[in-house]
């Protein structure tokens, strides 16, 4: 599996923040952390816009490093990803994401 795949399956290298951080872009951080805050109802700051990808050692996001339940649980499993659970199919923690990404559920079962 690809390193930038995540724990549930979406790939790092389409995500703002690990965007922002390979270009060193402010105002992409900026307009995420904004987005950000808007969706998840906390504020979130524009230096907090800081990942190198999820299964990869480096900087990461607040909620990825600490808060993400996915990342929690497939670490504490020693899981490369959620697609090495026979959960999957029936976990509540990444249902929403695989739900919502036929990308994620695809990269989950390669």
């Amino acid at each position: 599996m690809k390193e930038m795949i995540a724990y549930c399956g979406l790939n790092c290298e389409k995500c703002d923040a690990y965007i922002a951080t390979k270009h060193n872009d402010q105002a992409l951080r900026e307009k995420t952390a904004k987005r950000w805050s808007e969706w998840n109802h906390i504020t979130i700051l524009p230096e907090q816009i800081n990942c190198e990808g999820c299964r990869m050692d480096g900087k990461k996001t607040v909620f990825c490093e600490s808060l993400c339940q996915i990342r929690q649980c497939a670490m504490k499993k020693d899981f490369e990803t959620c697609g090495d659970c026979g959960e999957l199919k029936r976990c509540k923690i990444v249902e929403m994401v695989i739900g919502n990404s036929m990308e994620a559920l695809k990269n989950l079962n390669s």
